[in-house]
């Protein structure tokens, strides 16, 4: 069986990744308009009365925009720590009691046959977390909103076979740029977000891990581009011995709309 999952927006303005195989539909984050995500769900094939779930990362307005109205629409579970919970109080709307679902960090479950694993990331939120998604020896990781470089959550990334990575800034852009003093230092903080920099050395580790497929995500709008954020991963990978486009395949997720699908199995490996 195919684990199959599709960036459907990832960027400052809104993020949301489906994830799925033939018995469990699940979008991590709806972080644009209930109509926006089932526009781009349908876009990849996706019939949104089919979804199981929503799992959500943290409680930042980019990552829950859509989740009250899609949960009410369609009759779905929200899965959240319970630090996001509270977060996400007075944000989302109401939730029906049976739809409210708190899991702990670290504490892996399933949906369907997906075996879900969260983890704890250093981001500036009440309890945020990054997922896992395991299918019959397959592995996909989505890690964003990362503050910094830890083996914490490291170890989770290490031995996915594919990974969607945060790759949020280039430094001299974020400097030399027209955010605010405080924000800047909240985004280069180690509870903001991985830098092209940081990326490119994240991407070096899970090569040579085993990683084959690395989807660039959540690139700020102001402070980087994609041209920009491929290029600083390439030359961390060539650095290392690592050949980008073959020895791993390098992707950039769309800010407005998705990036496609992707799938990987057991067989593929």
């Amino acid at each position: 069986m195919e684990l199959r999952f599709s960036p459907l927006f990832s960027g400052s303005s809104g993020n949301s990744t489906y994830v799925g195989c033939d018995d469990a539909q699940l979008l991590v984050d709806a972080g644009m308009s209930g109509s926006r995500v089932t526009g781009e769900l349908g876009l990849i094939g996706v019939d949104p009365h089919r979804l199981n779930a929503i799992l959500v990362s943290h409680e930042h307005a980019d990552h829950i925009k859509g989740i009250g109205i899609l949960s009410r629409k369609y009759d779905l579970p929200v899965y959240a720590t319970e630090g996001t919970w509270q977060g996400m109080y007075g944000k989302i709307g109401p939730i029906a009691d049976k739809n409210r679902v708190m899991f702990e960090p670290d504490q892996d479950f399933f949906i369907g046959s997906i075996n879900v694993t969260p983890f704890s990331t250093p981001h500036d939120a009440n309890q945020p977390v990054g997922f896992t998604f395991g299918l019959d020896g397959a592995k996909l990781a989505v890690a964003t909103d990362l503050g910094s470089v830890r083996e914490s959550w490291m170890k989770h990334l290490v031995g996915s076979d594919a990974v969607i990575l945060e790759s949020n800034y280039d430094p001299d852009m974020l400097r030399a740029g027209p955010y605010p003093y405080e924000l800047k230092k909240r985004i280069m903080s180690r509870h903001g977000h991985l830098s092209n920099d940081d990326a490119g050395m994240v991407a070096v580790e899970l090569a040579r891990n085993g990683t084959r497929q690395i989807i660039l995500g959540h690139l700020s709008k102001e402070n980087n581009f994609p041209e920009l954020a491929m290029r600083s991963c390439e030359l961390s990978l060539q650095m290392n011995g690592i050949v980008p486009h073959e020895d791993v395949l390098l992707y950039i997720a769309r800010r407005d709309g998705n990036t496609g699908m992707f799938s990987i199995s057991a067989e593929m490996l």
